[in-house]
């Protein structure tokens, strides 16, 4: 969540699990335990379904009223061998009944599906956290595969783990053979047994998942009840069996969130409908042309279920079609969409340009991914900044907005469309694979809450000439604003020319002079840097009648999460620091600068080598200290909070 509603958990820096007291007994006469949070770890093969698994297992959280945070985690490649450290996939959920920011630093809980799994993860698991293991897999040949010589599960290597051995696979195909189906179709809902369990473990509701289950499978019954099946069995196991004596309640989290209405939502789903509500509050169709790339693919997926909303999406052949008919929609009056990763970015890099010159809004979304080239595409990374800031030929600005939370990508949208929509001008939005795939509660907005971002077409002439005659000037510009008027194609009166070379001033007439060049450069950077954005706000103890910091740590984008966290346990173990998070990374807050000015030292987390420190050090001759991660993996809080602490006592 978005709050910086502190919670006593996280002000004191105490165990994770927190508090956990007998509350009374469950079936069986077993223990119930109350907990406080819980990180579990969902992992497998790239084929044993554990984001579908990590799913539902969200979805049921969500509708339970628990604050929550997830980190999917897929394998590079399309379909990594079977079985081996490439191939495995993982889903790691944190859920609480206080307001929580983070997917947690490490599980509780590990759901180990095969050899591979565990020991791609074992090294996050702390000592004392529960693995629950499926034993039908811990055989010679995928042990083999992932360098076991002989079975953790006997060699004594685990025994600082509290080690559930389950035979997954063998029970689950147990409990369907009254289906008939073949030992491979039936060994594919060993997900939905483990699923079952896990659900008994935490006293998670069943009946959503069921519920799912039959809709995902509609055309297939036998599938849909074989699965709902394996489910109820996995639940069944661990109410009757003696290897779990304990199940544990996570409490809703009443406190966490203020009224209103609240859903699960990843950060690409929130920024979909982000981008139609924006649309709708323009009351302008929306036109998104793209090609799809991981991360950004799914934001086309949905919006191309929307038609109802005015909502139109083009599948291009490549990047560079892609963007160039969202432009020509932008020139037709739509709210234009392009979306993309940093290579796709790389490729519209011209007609951004373009969008620069012709001063229309245009909206470039870049889901940013590990690099260089295609890099690590499943895996998340903040090193497009300067890309977004620079990389186009000639001088050519661009307004760069940052969400920094899952569901703050649907704010953020919003807020990319004002800017765009306002200056007549493209605009970047930079999120990022852990808040594209990630998600967490979100309150659904009332209508009213929006913003009117309705805007004004040209519709006759707007400039008299020294004789009388009254003409149309597509480039005479708005006094407050700097933007051009935007002309729909096909108005009488309203022709112009369009194009890269540069025009002139006012009349839009190409231009070779030097001194108009000159002006139209100046002038298209001026208006970028006059775009209106809030001031940045500081949490500084001072706000609470301290004596205020000496040190402020400053992030932007996803890094949010993190920092807030590692910040929080900083100030429980007593020590002063002050935080900030940029979500406007162009133009940067007017008061920016007073901001930097106030601290001895300030310390800049990206999961980059340093882009936004360099840009501050640049603009405002301030000695950022830098603290950069680029694992393809987001920061843990433990982490970050040892950082601070040491530069505080520096």
């Amino acid at each position: 969540m978005t709050s910086q509603v502190s919670s006593p958990a996280e002000q004191t820096d105490a165990a994770l699990v927190g508090e956990q007291r007998a509350s009374g007994a469950g079936g069986e006469g077993k223990e119930v335990r109350r907990l406080d949070r819980v990180i579990i770890r969902f992992a497998g093969d790239s084929g044993d379904g554990m984001q579908l698994t990590g799913d539902r297992f969200t979805s049921e959280t969500a509708s339970f009223g628990n604050d929550l945070s997830t980190l999917p985690n897929f394998p590079a490649e399309i379909r990594a061998p079977a079985g081996t450290l490439p191939g495995v996939s993982s889903f790691q959920l944190h859920f609480a009944d206080h307001d929580i920011l983070t997917p947690g630093d490490a599980p509780n809980v590990l759901v180990a599906m095969n050899p591979a799994a565990l020991k791609a993860n074992i090294g996050d698991v702390p000592r004392g956290a529960d693995i629950i293991v499926n034993t039908d897999e811990f055989t010679k040949r995928p042990m083999a595969k992932v360098g076991y010589a002989t079975s953790p599960l006997e060699d004594g290597s685990l025994e600082a783990y509290n080690v559930h051995p389950v035979p997954l696979t063998t029970l689950t195909i147990e409990a369907l053979k009254e289906f008939g189906l073949s030992r491979k179709e039936a060994e594919r809902s060993k997900n939905m047994f483990a699923l079952g369990l896990l659900s008994w473990m935490y006293h998670r509701p069943t009946e959503g998942t069921e519920k799912f289950l039959r809709a995902k499978f509609a055309k297939k019954p036998d599938i849909a009840e074989a699965n709902v099946t394996a489910f109820r069995a996995g639940w069944n196991f661990g109410e009757t069996t003696e290897d779990f004596a304990v199940s544990y309640e996570v409490a809703p989290a009443t406190k966490a969130f203020p009224t209103g209405t609240y859903r699960n939502i990843s950060g690409n789903l929130a920024l979909s409908y982000g981008l139609i509500a924006a649309g709708r509050q323009a009351d302008l169709p929306l036109y998104l042309g793209s090609y799809p790339i991981t991360p950004a693919s799914d934001i086309l997926h949905e919006l191309s279920k929307h038609k109802n909303f005015g909502v139109r999406t083009f599948q291009a052949e490549d990047e560079i079609a892609g963007i160039g008919a969202a432009l020509g929609a932008a020139f037709g009056g739509a709210l234009a969409v392009t979306t993309t990763s940093g290579p796709g970015v790389a490729l519209k890099s011209e007609t951004i340009g373009l969008a620069v010159s012709l001063e229309l809004p245009l909206l470039v979304v870049d889901i940013q991914r590990g690099g260089p080239s295609t890099g690590l595409p499943t895996k998340t990374e903040q090193a497009d900044l300067l890309q977004a800031m620079y990389g186009r030929n000639g001088e050519a600005p661009v307004p760069i907005v940052a969400p920094r939370t899952p569901a703050d990508c649907f704010d953020a949208a919003l807020d990319a469309a004002r800017i765009a929509l306002t200056y007549r001008t493209p605009v970047f939005l930079l999120s990022d694979g852990y808040l594209a795939n990630g998600s967490e509660p979100w309150r659904i907005p009332d209508v009213d809450e929006l913003p009117d971002l309705r805007v004004q077409f040209a519709s006759g002439p707007n400039h008299q000439l020294a004789d009388g005659t009254e003409v149309f000037w597509p480039f005479k510009r708005d006094e407050q604003t700097l933007a051009r008027p935007w002309a729909v194609p096909g108005t009488p009166g309203l022709e112009h020319r369009i194009g890269g070379i540069e025009k002139q001033d006012g009349t839009g007439n190409i231009s070779y002079d030097p001194a108009n060049h000159d002006f139209m450069v100046r002038t298209r950077q001026a208006k970028v840097d006059g775009v209106e954005v809030p001031d940045l706000a500081v949490d500084d103890p001072a706000d609470e009648g301290g004596s205020g910091a000496r040190t402020l740590v400053l992030g932007w984008g996803s890094t949010y999460g993190p920092i807030t966290a590692a910040v929080r346990r900083v100030r429980g173990a007593g020590e002063r620091i002050a935080q900030a998070h940029l979500r406007h990374l162009n133009p940067f807050p007017r008061n920016l600068g007073e901001v930097l000015a106030r601290y001895d030292k300030v310390i800049v987390p990206e999961m980059n080598l340093g882009q936004l420190a360099t840009l501050l050090r640049a603009r405002y001759l301030v000695d950022a200290h830098s603290h950069t991660q680029v694992s393809g993996m987001p920061f843990k809080a433990e982490q970050l909070a040892e950082v601070f602490k040491e530069a505080i006592n520096d």
